[in-house]
């Protein structure tokens, strides 16, 4: 996390050697005509296919008199028409490294003084040129097409943001593959992984589109925003993990399973740091104790965000008020009359409120993973800003919040909170070590490793936590809810 946070050191001259790989590369690509002319057809034919069916969209919701279909999916056509150059463009970035490793055309340019930053920028800059330059050529074509054909030409914030969006998502569509490409062994791997850059990119088009279809124009630039943090991440990945002997020593991806096992077991057991031997009980949680300190950076980001979360959470409150009738139900006379109605069940809640947590952490690992810990936080931030809604409510309803709080969350929050604060900390430092990885270390054991240690501190500490928690939420709370109002 600390490398993650630590600026790159990049210098002028840095960028001025990296721009002369990028202009070396530039000139092979555009000197070979098979990567040109195919750009260039598939360009220049994709948007006259657009062009015939916003045409013919057109002449059909006019018999209907609903223009404002065709108006609202007219731009989400120019946003095709810019992701599809990039996606079939994307073979450039692919082959990057990889490529010219098996083309034996890679080791003068690796034996070069080049620095690793200078050669992967240069190489990443390269490859961002054929397919940002079909993207805009192919929405030129298309924009102009279709104003001389129907008349029809976008506003300047409509036409800023298509521009933005299909620029960043080439920009990350190209630093994954140049990513895939400096870490895979062949051109065959490199093009299978290939698509999972294109689904989820296809993916965020068609919520793209959504938006587009309903007006939610504001939403778009914060998913600009979003998408350039993106793309940030991944060119600092990318950077941050290239290393060219890494690349020419390795001639084949193998599925090393009892390394991977050894790897985890040795750092997750505490025999790594108890010098070949398994440490006592009382040791290994010394040792686990001691991954606190490495979890400093993630949970100050997650406290800053589960603040922020919480202040949104009482604005949504605010704008979005209850009705009438739900809000009358927010009385501490209705949480009596139901907490009387489920007594029965109360012996029941704590394994069930136990299970439901570990579920909850189960899906921050799951999408975590995944989206380098961003949908993590989001899962482990959701029921706090839903906490925070319904005090906020309480309030709008002439009730007092802080009461509700005392009655219903604090008993087993003080308890809950920090069992969950230390899981997500542990789990986004874990997602988030392939992007910065120790210098000493490859991708795959600072991975292993940081699993280790998740998985050592929601064994050791977490699980036990969240049973006191589950036991005090489920029968204890209860208590201090009735005591909190008089029942």
């Amino acid at each position: 996390m600390t490398l993650l946070t630590k600026p790159l050191p990049l210098t002028r001259h840095d960028l001025h050697m990296a721009l002369v790989v990028t202009r070396r590369e530039i000139r092979d690509a555009f000197r070979d005509w098979r990567i040109v002319v195919p750009i260039i057809l598939l360009t220049a034919a994709f948007p006259a296919i657009m062009n015939f069916t916003a045409s013919r969209l057109l002449s059909f919701v006019e018999d209907f008199g609903a223009e404002i279909v065709a108006n609202q999916l007219i731009p989400f056509l120019l946003l095709v028409v810019g992701f599809f150059p990039i996606s079939f463009s994307l073979i450039v970035a692919l082959e990057t490294f990889v490529g010219e490793k098996e083309r034996k055309s890679l080791e003068p340019l690796l034996a070069t003084p080049l620095t690793n930053t200078q050669l992967y920028i240069g190489k990443m800059m390269a490859s961002l040129v054929p397919p940002i330059l079909a993207s805009y050529l192919g929405m030129t074509i298309y924009l102009a097409a279709l104003y001389f054909s129907v008349g029809w030409s976008p506003t300047l914030p409509m036409l800023v943001q298509t521009v933005l969006l299909s620029t960043i998502q080439g920009i990350i569509m190209v630093a994954a593959a140049v990513v895939v490409s400096s870490q895979t062994t062949s051109v065959r791997a490199a093009n299978l992984l290939a698509s999972f850059i294109i689904v989820p990119m296809a993916l965020l088009i068609q919520f793209e589109a959504a938006a587009m279809f309903w007006g939610n124009h504001a939403g778009l630039w914060w998913l600009i925003l979003a998408l350039t943090i993106t793309a940030v991440v991944l060119i600092r990945m990318g950077i941050q993990i290239f290393n060219r002997e890494e690349l020419m020593g390795r001639d084949i991806d193998q599925i090393r399973l009892g390394w991977m096992w050894q790897q985890f077991w040795h750092r997750f057991s505490g025999w790594a740091e108890n010098n070949g031997r398994y440490p006592t009980p009382l040791v290994w949680y010394r040792q686990t104790f001691g991954r606190f300190r490495a979890l400093g950076k993630p949970a100050l980001i997650l406290i800053i965000a589960l603040i922020g979360t919480i202040i949104l959470s009482t604005y949504l409150a605010q704008q979005y008020v209850l009705p009438a009738d739900m809000q009358a139900a927010l009385t501490g006379e209705t949480m009596l009359a139901n907490l009387e109605e489920y007594q029965i069940f109360t012996t029941a809640l704590p394994p069930l409120i136990f299970i439901q947590n570990i579920r909850a952490i189960a899906l921050w690992i799951l999408l975590g993973v995944f989206t380098f810990g961003v949908l993590g936080m989001l899962v482990f931030l959701l029921p706090w800003g839903l906490i925070g809604y319904i005090a906020a409510q309480f309030a709008l309803a002439g009730q007092n919040p802080w009461q509700f709080l005392l009655a219903t969350i604090v008993p087993h929050a003080i308890i809950e909170l920090p069992a969950l604060l230390i899981a997500a900390a542990a789990a986004l430092r874990w997602h988030t070590t392939i992007i910065s990885p120790p210098p000493n270390r490859t991708v795959s054991e600072a991975f292993l490793a940081a699993a280790a240690d998740f998985f050592r501190l929601f064994i050791g500490v977490v699980i036990p936590l969240l049973l006191l928690a589950a036991f005090v939420e489920g029968l204890v709370t209860p208590q201090v809810l009735t005591w909190v109002y008089g029942g």
